[in-house]
């Protein structure tokens, strides 16, 4: 659409869009937005509101380029295809959940978990791998004494000594831990 400026009463000018291309978008918008509507909703999978918003940007992106336009309705296919490709292509990146019915509520508030998971991976990376490995093995994994010493190659009582001076060093590292959960239940 080619802008046109006009003097106003006031003594300023304005610039406007041409009002014969301007009434030519906005016929060509109404006479064809059905069967664009169509092919979106087709493009978009069956979701009429990313449908909708397909057919906007074409139709925006057809406006700004009205002028030098010569067949609209293959203008505006061409980039509702474009723009549904590149849609496809970015979706990995977006990760975006859509779901039609939204929660009645809100959900409950989780900081006192998150503050125990924290609280909890922070004392466990304080700790030696050794003594990690013993007290995840033993308590997140739920692996009998006979089992984590095969994985880690070393004696049942190893495991024992480890898991008793491991669970010492965490409660030295986080004496809140021993008022809470187990910590296989917080770090799930």
């Amino acid at each position: 659409m080619a802008a046109q400026k006009r003097l106003r009463g006031d003594g300023t000018s304005e610039v406007t869009k041409d009002s014969t291309a301007e009434r030519q978008f906005r016929e060509f918008v109404v006479t064809r937005s059905p069967a664009l509507m169509r092919l979106a909703y087709l493009l978009a999978g069956g979701d009429q509101h990313a449908a909708e918003d397909l057919l906007q940007i074409a139709l925006a992106k057809t406006a700004a380029r009205w002028a030098g336009v010569g067949n609209p309705e293959m203008y505006v296919r061409r980039v509702m295809y474009r723009q549904q490709v590149n849609s496809w292509r970015l979706r990995w990146r977006r990760r975006e959940t859509q779901v039609a019915v939204l929660p009645d509520e809100a959900r409950g508030d989780d900081t006192p978990a998150l503050d125990l998971k924290v609280t909890v991976r922070g004392a466990l990376a304080r700790i030696t791998p050794r003594q990690r490995a013993v007290l995840v093995l033993r308590f997140f994994e739920d692996l009998p004494e006979a089992e984590v010493a095969r994985m880690l190659g070393c004696s049942v009582g190893t495991v024992r000594s480890t898991t008793h001076r491991s669970l010492a060093r965490l409660r030295e590292l986080a004496p809140e831990l021993d008022e809470q959960r187990p910590a296989r239940e917080v770090l799930q």
